[in-house]
């Protein structure tokens, strides 16, 4: 039997990581005190948002480990009325990285039965980034973060709505 050649895992962050620091060097060479300056601003930043990224990783784990798509499915669909909306709306808030890492899983679902509309509010919630929070509440305070929030749930809601009538009609 061949054996199969374990996989390189990739480091895309590795690179991206090696990039800013050579950029932070460079501009260390012309602006010492404003590089400076910089990278004390992004590693306070990084502070602020540490302990809700942690929780996000840590909740994403948890989905991924004891989630499968067919017991979601079951929750998201014909039948699904308030609670297939909270697990699309949540799911899309709790979600990161980039959008097409959740095609493959998101075609699962619909596959075995997730409504369209929730597929549309679980992609439009993806607008409300948890690791950010903290971030834009302390740049326009927790009011606006809020009625921020709350409009994106609502147009991810009416999304999500439109999407499930529209694609009613093409089925029938």
């Amino acid at each position: 039997m061949k054996q199969k050649t374990p996989k390189k895992p990739k480091c895309n962050g590795c690179v991206l990581l090696a990039v800013t620091l050579l950029l932070y060097g460079a501009a260390a060479l012309f602006a010492p005190e404003k590089t400076l300056l910089a990278a004390e601003e992004s590693f306070g930043i990084l502070v602020k948002i540490l302990p809700i990224l942690l929780v996000v990783f840590f909740l994403t784990a948890l989905l991924n480990t004891f989630l499968k798509p067919k017991s979601i499915a079951k929750h998201l669909g014909k039948g699904s009325r308030l609670r297939g909306w909270f697990i699309a709306l949540f799911g899309g808030i709790l979600s990161h990285g980039p959008g097409y890492v959740w095609y493959p899983m998101l075609a699962d679902l619909r596959a075995q039965g997730a409504r369209d509309g929730l597929i549309v509010a679980f992609f439009y919630a993806r607008a409300i980034k948890l690791p950010w929070l903290p971030v834009m509440i302390s740049y326009f305070g927790i009011g606006f973060t809020l009625v921020l929030s709350f409009y994106i749930l609502l147009g991810a809601w009416l999304q999500g709505i439109i999407a499930d009538k529209i694609l009613a009609k093409h089925e029938e």
